[in-house]
């Protein structure tokens, strides 16, 4: 039963990575990646707004709760079984440091991503760029 539902910019190569990661530990099909990219998004989430979930990572429990940011991150790891990795996120002070950082990733996560991996956008989603 899937528990937790991540709606991911398809075409950062950073994010991308880091939901490859997820997908390879989620053995049990904890989690469902969908791609805000994908052609038929719209169709299939009429809810979720692709610009906003490009602005900030969206996710759904199975309870239809939405949550974002950083506390979707936290859930994703902690379902594959890596919570003490992402524990950190969830402590008082460094939670607000934390969530800082991650604005300021999710406003430039596409330059950071062209220093990291050379890449502005990924192929596959950048003639869909546009459309967000």
């Amino acid at each position: 039963m899937t528990e937790l539902s991540v709606f991911y910019d398809g075409g950062c190569p950073v994010c991308v990575a880091e939901i490859d990661h997820l997908k390879r530990l989620d053995v049990t099909g904890k989690i469902a990646f969908e791609n805000i990219c994908a052609a038929d998004f719209t169709a299939r989430f009429p809810r979720i707004d692709p610009q906003q979930a490009d602005r900030i990572l969206h996710g759904e429990l199975a309870d239809g709760e939405m949550i974002y940011g950083l506390d979707v991150t936290y859930w994703a790891w902690a379902l594959v079984g890596k919570r003490r990795w992402v524990a950190v996120l969830r402590w008082p002070i460094f939670r607000q440091i934390a969530q800082l950082g991650y604005r300021f990733f999710a406003r430039y996560r596409h330059q950071i991503s062209r220093l990291v991996t050379g890449k502005k956008r990924c192929n596959t989603c950048a003639s869909s760029e546009g459309a967000l």
